[in-house]
C-alpha cells in the first residue's frame, strides 16, 4: 500500500505531491497514521541540503503526532489505536554500547527520521517501536508534535547536567526552541533569564516563566550578569559574541549548544580553564527522556506556542517559517484524504 506524502524533488525546491511503497511492515515496526506533523528548523535545513547530506525526493517532518494503525510481529509494547509522537530518532540498534547503557540517540548507527528515509510530511510514516512514544493524558495532540525534536532537545540538557532549582539558567534565543526552554527551565524551578536582541519578545518571554530578560546587544546588561548563570542554553544557529557569554558564565558554569550553529566556536583556552567552566553540545533525547519530557509536560501544562496549516498547504506553512513570521512553531494538520 503506497503511502501519499509531499516531497521535495531538489534543494530548495517546490514540494510536490509524492506517492511511495514503503514495502512490507518491518517485524520490530510500528506504522503510524499522521495526524499532525510541526516544521523544524531541522526540516528546512534538509530540504536545502544545507547539511550535505539530503537525499531526492525528500519528505520532510520528524515532530509526527498520530495513530497507530499496524505493529509488526514482534512488537508487544504499543498497539493499533494507540496515539503517539515520533521525532528526530526513528530507530536504533539496541545492542550497541550507547543502546544498552540508555543512550538510544547516542547510538552510532541510529536511523534518523528525515535521513536517506521519508518522514512525516505524509499521511503515514513508519518507525521501530521503541521511538513511537505514546502520548500521556494531558498532552493536546495538536500541540504535541514540536514537543518530539524542539521540546526535547531543550529539555535533555536538564537531565544531562543535573540541572538543579537553585541554578540560575541562561537561555539564548526566544524562538522554536527557546520558548520552550524558558517553560521548561522555570518548571524546573531555576531562576530563568532570557536573552534576546529583539526588545518586543520581553513581554512574552516573562509570560513564558523568564524571570528576567536581557538584550544581548546591550553590552552594559551582559556585563551586569557576569559571573552568574550555571548554565547557558543557546538554542540559535547563528553566530553571536561567544565571549560575553562565557563570560556571563559563574564558576563550573556551562555554554551549552543545541542550536546548530554551522560556523566555528571560537573560545578561549583560559576563559576556560581557571573558572573551570565548560563548552558542550547534545542531541534529542532517549526514548526514556521522551516519556519522561511528555509526565513533566502534562503535570505543568508545558504546551508550545503553535499555529496550524493544512497538510496540503506545506508550501505557504514552509514560506511562513522561512520569513521569521512563524509564532513559535508551525504545526501542519493531515487534510489528506485516506
Amino acid at each position: 500500500m503506497s503511502i501519499r506524502a509531499f516531497a521535495a524533488q531538489q534543494p530548495k525546491g517546490e514540494l510536490k505531491a509524492f506517492e511511495y511503497d514503503p514495502g512490507a511492515l518491518g517485524d520490530e515496526q510500528v506504522e503510524i497514521a499522521v495526524s499532525h506533523c510541526g516544521i523544524c528548523h531541522s526540516d528546512l535545513s534538509m530540504l536545502d541540503n544545507d547539511w550535505g547530506m539530503s537525499a531526492y525526493p525528500l519528505v520532510a517532518g520528524h515532530e509526527v503526532v498520530g495513530t497507530v494503525t499496524a505493529v509488526g510481529s514482534h512488537v508487544a509494547t504499543v498497539k493499533p489505536g494507540a496515539r503517539v509522537g515520533l521525532g528526530w530518532y526513528s530507530q536504533s540498534c539496541m545492542r550497541c554500547r550507547q543502546c544498552m547503557s540508555g543512550d538510544h540517540n547516542l547510538c552510532p548507527t541510529a536511523e534518523q527520521t528525515i535521513v536517506g528515509r521519508h518522514g512525516g510530511f505524509a499521511n503515514k510514516v513508519r518507525a521501530h517501536w521503541a521511538w513511537a512514544t505514546p502520548l500521556p493524558e494531558g498532552i493536546d495532540p495538536v500541540k504535541a508534535g514540536p514537543l518530539f525534536c524542539g521540546g526535547l532537545t531543550v529539555f535533555n540538557p536538564l537531565v544531562q547536567f543535573d540541572v538543579r532549582p537553585t541554578h540560575r539558567v541562561g537561555i539564548v534565543g526566544i524562538g522554536g526552541l527557546g520558548h520552550m526552554a524558558v517553560q521548561f527551565a522555570n518548571k524546573w524551578g531555576c531562576e530563568v533569564v532570557a536573552f534576546s536582541s529583539s526588545a518586543g519578545k520581553t513581554d512574552e518571554a516573562k509570560r513564558l516563566g523568564a524571570h528576567h530578560v536581557v538584550n544581548s546587544k546591550d553590552d552594559a546588561a551582559m556585563q551586569k550578569i557576569a559571573g552568574t548563570l550555571d548554565l547557558i542554553l543557546v538554542t540559535v544557529n547563528v553566530p553571536l559574541n561567544w565571549q560575553a557569554y562565557i563570560t556571563a558564565l559563574a564558576p563550573k558554569g556551562r555554554l551549552h549548544f543545541v542550536g546548530a550553529v554551522l560556523e566555528p566556536i571560537a573560545v578561549p583556552a583560559m576563559a576556560m580553564i581557571m573558572p573551570q567552566k565548560s563548552l558542550s553540545g547534545s542531541p534529542l533525547g532517549s526514548p526514556v527522556t521522551t516519556a519522561d519530557m511528555l509526565a513533566f509536560c502534562a503535570r505543568h501544562k508545558i504546551e508550545p506556542v503553535t499555529e496550524t496549516f493544512p497538510l496540503t498547504k506545506v508550501n505557504d506553512a514552509l514560506a511562513h517559517v522561512r520569513a521569521g513570521k512563524a509564532r513559535y512553531r508551525v504545526v501542519l494538520e493531515n487534510d489528506l484524504k485516506i
